[in-house]
């Protein structure tokens, strides 16, 4: 079963694909890394986002979606922009989209001694956490 892990931050997806072989995570290294939302105030690039988005899942045969919630008050609330990307996964057809709060990965990544592979960039170590926890909860 392949996860995707997503990170929303500012007009980014970022991306981090998990697998579990046996009992083992492991991280599968993908060229695509990051998916941009330019100009959100513009329909035709929120079509072409969603394209991009589907097609991602659809070349790489993502099973499941996992995306690090965003707080939707206080001083580290998401933009709307944030808004948008994650309705544009929650919209897929295709496969599962689940979202988890910040606390629930820490704490589940923290229970099973996660660890992060050479393989990720630094940028990618959340989503990869979040993927890690769907995949330690099917």
């Amino acid at each position: 079963m392949k996860i995707c892990g997503i990170e929303i931050k500012g007009n980014e997806a970022i991306i981090a694909v998990a697998a579990l072989d046996g009992s083992a995570l492991s991280h599968l290294a993908l060229a695509t890394k990051k998916i941009a939302l330019e100009d959100d105030d513009d329909a035709a690039n929120v079509k072409l986002f969603a394209a991009q988005v589907a097609s991602f899942v659809r070349e790489n045969s993502i099973d499941r979606i996992a995306i690090k919630k965003r707080s939707k008050k206080c001083e580290f609330a998401g933009g709307p922009t944030t808004f948008k990307i994650e309705g544009v996964f929650q919209l897929l057809e295709s496969c599962e989209v689940a979202l988890f709060s910040p606390q629930a990965i820490t704490a589940r990544c923290k229970k099973f001694a996660v660890e992060l592979p050479q393989t990720l960039n630094k940028y990618q170590h959340e989503a990869y956490k979040a993927a890690c926890l769907a995949l330690m909860e099917k």
